[in-house]
């Protein structure tokens, strides 16, 4: 416990450049005309950028310092719940205390697109949470694979996917109806469900391509 703990802070610490360009981009982003983009939604940024320091920097450095592979990986799984609840925190609180500030604007933030309010702003959190960590460990998972020929063949299928179903009205439907379970869900119980579950299958492929994975 003590090592993925100590795992869990080289990885937060060493994130720093992903929290300074989202802080960033969250307080000097404007938009202008009346309806506008909530600054709090820039935060979801920083779920996009730290799987990228952790698959491409931190997996090397640690590993060289003694970690063991199980532990940088089970690190790397409670860093993104850490960042998960966090970056929705913030949102949540931007959306409470900053958004209403705007009142001659329409700000639109995306726990509202998404239906997640509509069961209140703690279960909104909880799902934006959910649907955060599924997003983080996805990335993790695709980036982790680059290196090898599975990698190249799940990018042309993700490719693949994206052209062929969308000009299909029948396979686009499947498409959209795919992002409404994972993302524009205001069921709350099935939206969690479905995030926690795909988490945990896609954290297992996760663990298998890193027993592949080489310095």
């Amino acid at each position: 416990m003590r090592a993925i703990l100590a795992v869990v802070k080289r990885l937060l610490a060493s994130n720093k450049i992903s929290f300074i360009i989202t802080a960033v981009v969250t307080v000097c982003a404007t938009s202008s005309g009346e309806t506008v983009l909530s600054n709090g939604n820039y935060t979801w940024l920083l779920a996009v950028l730290s799987p990228f320091f952790f698959v491409f920097y931190d997996f090397s450095k640690l590993i060289h310092l003694g970690a063991s592979k199980r532990d940088y990986y089970l690190g790397c799984l409670a860093a993104y719940a850490l960042l998960a609840l966090g970056i929705s925190l913030a949102n949540t609180a931007i959306h409470l205390v900053i958004d209403p500030a705007y009142q001659a604007r329409t700000v639109i933030n995306l726990m509202d697109v998404c239906r997640w309010t509509e069961n209140g702003i703690i279960a909104a959190a909880l799902q934006q949470a959910c649907f955060l960590l599924l997003v983080m460990i996805f990335l993790h998972v695709l980036l982790s694979m680059q290196a090898h020929w599975y990698g190249w063949l799940t990018d042309a299928v993700l490719v693949a996917v994206i052209c062929v179903f969308t000009p299909i009205a029948p396979l686009r439907s499947v498409l959209a109806g795919f992002f409404g379970l994972i993302m524009l869900n205001g069921n709350a119980l099935v939206h969690t469900a479905v995030c926690l579950m795909l988490s945990a299958a896609l954290a297992l492929a996760g663990l298998w391509v890193l027993k592949r994975k080489t310095l």
